[in-house]
């Protein structure tokens, strides 16, 4: 079982009088208060660190989210904001005396506009409801995160989420036209709009991955997609990684731009038919790839055969094909299993989310499970690759003292590998506390100061979720400098462990 780490009881703040005024203004039923009820908004996915709120607040309107943020600015309260908590890098972790505003319950998808192939939402509607909406007409939104079941599109706003089909379609920057937000002083702006391209600067380019720090979106204009004439899922085993790495290159090589490419290793492969039990990855089998083709028949028939040409040419031992939809659903249905399936395999397992480039798939494989060889744990590999986005899972049992401290510093090894390779530290989970600390590897001076100077001219009280993305001598001192973990750092900044 993972950590659990608790605020300090001490406070020189009377949250009951807060909350009074948070119930004044925006009624009863949308404040929650009491300590028992707050114990659910402590992390989001990244569990292993925990801090309760004071205060958190479920507001269903733009109105309410300005009427929380401007109650926040004048008792000078950090805010957080929160949509389905999936979150992967502690973008929505809770800090000291801060209030959670959670935007679950805004649920409503205001408009479809078929014509001109958009619509609009507010922040909680689910990613998976968008092409639900949609998809009786033929038309489908194109990033799939693979928690898209139940994460929100808000929170695929602030982290700028991708998914499997992001090689040929892009993350949610690109099909995001227009957003209303609340800014960090409560007033209310719209930026971008209803057509792709709009004058002046590009505001919305910068608040989609700003996780938070900008103010928080409430009502979103997304893009949406004619669905393709034809799609075919292709399933490659190989006996070595590193073929299955050369096969990426050699289908990008040849100038074919599949919907997705996903790759999993052993471990994940043995993982999935353990508990999703789909009787199509073969057990034995190093690394498989999935290959999504889609576009016109003829060009789908083209492409499979090449595709098929180029995996058999780099080793690839067998091939499954699949047009029917409930085929295709068959074969993503373990990709989409793979993290939840790693607890078949661990007690506990710690995901990081780097990029590379696709050139350098079979070395820095290799070099990852050197990395785990020396740290002494097993990484299993799910990832995007057809845009290098990297998912190592770090297998570890978080009962043994010391244990997620040694697997954050292997997770922290491996995102510099990935700096090494000429990737990034993050693809689609965002920094957020879990990887301000290695900015400065990816960045610097200089471009760490720009980005500050956005976040200053947006946020300048610093209210609107502090602490996250940027590394400060106190988030990422000497402590963590000597080679802690940014998790040991939190505790020593007034968090409890128990």
């Amino acid at each position: 079982m993972a950590a659990v780490v608790r605020q300090s009881t001490t406070s020189f703040l009377d949250w009951g009088a807060i909350a009074d005024a948070f119930e004044a203004d925006l009624g009863s039923d949308r404040v929650i208060r009491r300590r028992e009820e707050l114990l659910v908004y402590e992390c989001d996915g990244l569990t292993s660190y925990r801090k309760r709120p004071n205060l958190a607040v479920m507001p269903r309107t733009t109105e309410e989210v300005a009427m929380a943020v401007r109650l926040c600015n004048e008792w000078n309260l950090p805010f957080i904001a929160r949509g389905s908590g999936t979150g992967l890098s502690g973008g929505a972790l809770p800090i000291e005396d801060s209030v959670l505003i959670v935007t679950s319950a805004m649920r409503e998808i205001i408009e479809v506009d078929m014509d001109n192939q958009r619509v609009v939402v507010q922040p909680g509607v689910i990613n998976s409801w968008v092409t639900q909406a949609v998809g009786g007409a033929g038309f489908y939104y194109a990033p799939d995160p693979s928690s898209q079941i139940v994460c929100s599109v808000g929170g695929n706003v602030a982290e700028n989420s991708g998914g499997v089909h992001c090689m040929k379609y892009g993350v949610t920057t690109n099909h995001v036209l227009g957003l209303k937000v609340v800014l960090p002083n409560g007033d209310i702006a719209d930026i971008g709009g209803k057509v792709q391209e709009m004058p002046g600067y590009d505001l919305t380019g910068i608040f989609v991955g700003s996780e938070g720090t900008l103010g928080i979106a409430t009502e979103i204009t997304l893009r949406i997609l004619k669905a393709p004439d034809c799609i075919r899922v292709l399933l490659a085993d190989f006996t070595s990684i590193e073929a299955a790495g050369e096969a990426v290159a050699g289908i990008v090589g040849a100038g074919i731009i599949p919907a997705g490419i996903e790759m999993m290793d052993n471990f994940s492969i043995n993982a999935v038919e353990d508990v999703v039990k789909t009787n199509c990855y073969p057990r034995d089998a190093e690394a498989i790839l999935l290959v999504e083709l889609d576009g016109r028949e003829v060009e789908v028939e083209l492409n499979s055969a090449k595709v098929e040409e180029i995996c058999r040419g780099v080793g690839a031992r067998s091939i499954t094909s699949a047009s029917d939809a409930a085929e295709r659903l068959t074969l993503w249905k373990g990709r989409k299993a793979a993290f939840a399936a790693m607890g078949k395999l661990s007690p506990d397992y710690y995901v990081q989310d780097g990029v590379i480039p696709r050139s350098q798939l079979p070395w820095v494989l290799k070099e990852i499970g050197e990395l785990g060889d020396q740290h002494g744990y097993n990484v299993a590999n799910v990832f995007h690759a057809g845009d290098g986005n990297l998912h190592p899972l770090i297998l570890y049992d978080n009962s043994v003292p010391g244990a997620l401290e040694r697997v954050e510093e292997l997770g922290g090894d491996i995102l510099k590998l990935c700096v090494k390779a000429g990737g990034s530290i993050s693809g689609e989970h965002g920094i957020g506390a879990d990887k301000r600390c290695y900015m400065p590897s990816m960045f610097s001076a200089a471009d760490l100061e720009t980005m500050k100077g956005v976040n200053k001219a947006l946020n300048p009280r610093g209210l609107a979720n502090p602490t996250k993305i940027f590394p400060t001598p106190r988030t990422c001192g000497e402590a963590a400098m000597a080679g802690k973990s940014s998790k040991l750092v939190e505790r020593m900044e007034g968090v409890e462990q128990f």
